[in-house]
């Protein structure tokens, strides 16, 4: 599956939206890659539980919403197949660094 360019953006806890562009095949990858992107940043302090981080698929458009909590349950969830056990799996590690 060829990866679809999304939008990911957040609010802080002062009201400032971060927003960055990722390549991703999921909803739940894009998130995970945008928020490894955006907490390199210094001007990002904390993403809390109750975060609400919108994915924006460029083309075409759609928007979708998860909680960080939400993202955070699916990912130490069971998965439904080998494959999506090895997506978790890095997507885990990759927001752990």
């Amino acid at each position: 599956m060829a990866g679809k360019n999304c939008r990911v953006l957040f609010k802080d806890t002062e009201g400032v939206v971060h927003s960055v562009e990722v390549q991703a095949d999921t909803m739940y990858e894009a998130a995970c890659l945008g928020l490894k992107a955006l907490k390199r940043s210094e001007w990002i302090d904390v993403i809390g539980p109750g975060t609400r981080i919108t994915v924006q698929v460029m083309e075409p458009p759609v928007e979708h919403f998860v909680l960080y909590a939400q993202l955070q349950r699916w990912l130490d969830g069971g998965a439904k197949s080998p494959a999506e056990g090895v997506m978790k799996k890095r997507l885990k590690e990759m927001l752990a660094s």
